[in-house]
């Protein structure tokens, strides 16, 4: 089985979230399992030069884009036994940002093009092209309006996957002549709203439908998750699937991180607390032994829960703990934030902004991890903090209520709460306290964290039965 793996971003070499690190390890763990699987990303000007350096140059073609003619250079990589092309175009691709651009329909428009004339190019036919949100959503679109008619395409099947269905990739009604060139009997499967919808097509030309966790997948189907959609998806739900995401376990392992201050497993969790001391150091805030460090690595906007976190803030620092937090976003939360450090400079410290090794730090050196999203498609920071023994409290929200199951329940490990006032957040963190404070339960608790299962492993299995399904 071949597979073609399609993203907006993928690390090594790109990224802006979650999608990034999906993409950098699901493949690794299909080849792993005998799958012959690429992935195909933007070659973009923003890419390190030192991933870079990794690529050559391998022939260039040219795509049409409706009325446009465009160049489209080939990079590629080996990177860990995983073959990467890199689709190279300056006009598309040498901006300052992945996303957010005026014309951002019109260049995932050409990558995807860009992907399905990249097989007449390559040593590579796959059976499955796996798309991943709207900015590959045009792929089936295109395959199936388009490529059809021609051998190597006629058994090609496709995936995608959801990673966050609020993001749609919607234009206005003009884009589908000005820039996809499509078929006139294409404009009803995107049609939306009077205008276009990516999301909606791709769901409906795709084979199969995933999303990044069973309970994700349950909520798209209503109307409070699904943004507009719920009624397109349940018409699709028969090819609709969760499959939470796993962890790069090598990326993310306190066992060999040379990120931060001092290596650990779970046989020395003594070595943590030195870590905790230089989180303490390092966001300026006094250490005491004994007393519980909450953290948040996060987006200050709300969906993240931030409103919730604003309303118990000051009932919060009654409390004997500290409490630091690395992210930006809104403004007037960034701000709040900036106040509460001033006004408790003994229990809050505050890094607005984001560093991947001051992530590390803070996982590494946290007792609790606090995660309160709204909505959360699957969520990788709780699964960072339960590898580094860093208990989180969740809101049961989508792929959190998947990974982290309340310590009140068998097996349970982490704090939940359902609804979002702040007496259950409140009601989840003094339990998360008072069992800190109970040594052998909570070593207990970090233990289990430290040594379960966040792999693909299991994931990849699940992908792989996917595929044969199609």
């Amino acid at each position: 089985m071949k597979i073609l793996y399609a993203s907006s971003e993928a690390l090594p070499f790109i990224a802006s979230g979650g999608l990034a690190d999906v993409a950098g390890s699901l493949p690794k763990a299909l080849r792993n399992k005998k799958i012959a699987c690429r992935v195909v990303v933007p070659y973009y000007s923003t890419i390190p030069e030192e991933m870079k350096q990794k690529c050559r140059f391998l022939k260039s073609f040219n795509v049409s884009l409706a009325w446009r003619e465009q160049y489209c250079g080939v990079y590629t990589a080996n990177i860990d036994g995983v073959v990467y092309y890199l689709l190279d175009n300056e006009y598309y691709f040498s901006r300052g940002r992945l996303y957010g651009e005026f014309d951002d329909g019109e260049r995932f428009a050409f990558f995807s093009k860009a992907v399905l004339e990249l097989i007449r190019q390559v040593d590579f036919v796959p059976d499955i092209i796996h798309c991943n949100d709207w900015q590959t959503g045009l792929v089936p679109i295109f395959l199936n309006a388009l490529y059809r008619g021609e051998e190597r395409y006629r058994f090609i099947k496709t995936v995608f996957t959801i990673h966050n269905i609020q993001y749609q990739g919607q234009f206005p009604y003009f884009f589908y002549d000005d820039v996809l060139g499509l078929p006139k009997e294409y404009k009803r499967i995107v049609d939306y709203n009077g205008g276009v919808n990516v999301l909606k097509g791709a769901m409906q030309e795709a084979d199969r439908i995933t999303t990044v966790s069973e309970s994700y997948a349950r909520e798209i189907t209503t109307a409070e998750y699904a943004y507009g959609l719920e009624n397109f998806i349940n018409d699709n739900s028969f090819k609709l699937r969760g499959i939470v995401n796993g962890l790069d376990i090598k990326h993310y392992n306190p066992r060999e991180d040379m990120a931060i201050t001092k290596t650990f497993s779970e046989k020395t969790l003594a070595d943590k607390e030195i870590n905790k001391k230089a989180l303490c150091e390092s966001f300026s805030i006094p250490y005491e032994e004994g007393v519980p460090v909450i953290a948040m690595v996060t987006r200050l906007v709300a969906p993240k829960g931030m409103d919730t976190v604003l309303s118990s803030f000051e009932e919060l620092m009654n409390r004997n703990v500290k409490f630091i937090l690395l992210g930006s976003g809104d403004e007037h939360y960034e701000n709040f934030f900036r106040d509460m450090q001033k006004k408790y400079p003994d229990k809050v410290g505050v890094f607005i902004g984001f560093s991947p090794k001051t992530a590390k730090a803070v996982y590494a050196g946290a007792d609790i991890f606090l995660m309160p999203s709204l909505s959360e498609p699957c969520g990788l920071a709780q699964l960072v903090a339960l590898r580094y023994g860093t208990i989180p409290i969740v809101h049961e929200a989508g792929g959190l209520r998947d990974t982290v199951k309340d310590y009140t329940t068998e097996g349970g490990n982490g704090f939940s709460f359902k609804d979002t006032d702040k007496g259950a957040l409140l009601w989840a963190m003094d339990n998360a306290v008072a069992t800190y404070h109970k040594k052998d339960e909570w070593k207990k608790l970090q233990i289990g964290a430290m040594t379960a299962d966040y792999s693909w492993n299991k994931s990849a299995d699940k992908y792989i039965e996917v595929y044969k399904e199609i």
